[in-house]
């Protein structure tokens, strides 16, 4: 149902957008991903993912890693790799390690790579070493900043995930 309408509806959109505070109001991930999954509109998709990154769980984790492997829009595929990063589980780095090597959107795999250094998983390390290979310098150097973060983690920090640690990278 991924299309890249802004807004189709506007008084529609409205609606939607006040069922989200109401959802964000009650921590109800599955209206967010409900929206995600039926919502043609950008905006609406936007919304929904962002919101997701401070609501979300193991169930948003699977809907954000949909979004950013099939949404055809990269505003859209961005804001689902920073969110999967902010959230902080290691069941999205699947998703993240695919971005980062084969979206077609230089952004895209700049914010996948991002994530996967915010997320602080050892085992992105081969991911993001071959993502300083990649022929964009802002891919190349999120990627760099990632690896220098996920040593920085395994030398110091005091939690083993990204959301047992404070300040967050």
């Amino acid at each position: 149902m991924y299309t890249s309408t802004i807004v189709d509806d506007e008084k529609k959109a409205m609606k939607v957008m006040r069922g989200m505070e109401e959802a964000w109001e009650k921590k109800d991930e599955s209206y967010f991903i409900h929206v995600l999954e039926t919502e043609p509109s950008l905006v609406l998709r936007v919304h929904a993912v962002c919101i997701l990154a401070e609501v979300g769980g193991d169930k948003a984790v699977r809907a954000l890693a949909d979004v950013l492997l099939h949404d055809p829009d990269p505003l859209v595929r961005h804001e689902a790799a920073f969110s999967l990063g902010q959230i902080g589980l290691s069941d999205g780095n699947k998703a993240l390690a695919a971005a980062v090597l084969a979206d077609r959107d230089p952004i895209v795999r700049h914010e996948s790579a991002a994530a996967l250094g915010s997320v602080g998983s050892p085992e992105s390390e081969e991911v993001l070493t071959r993502a300083l290979a990649d022929t964009d310098e802002m891919v190349r150097n999120s990627a760099k900043a990632s690896l220098f973060n996920i040593r920085f983690l395994k030398q110091y920090s005091a939690g083993s995930t990204a959301r047992e640690r404070a300040p967050r990278p």
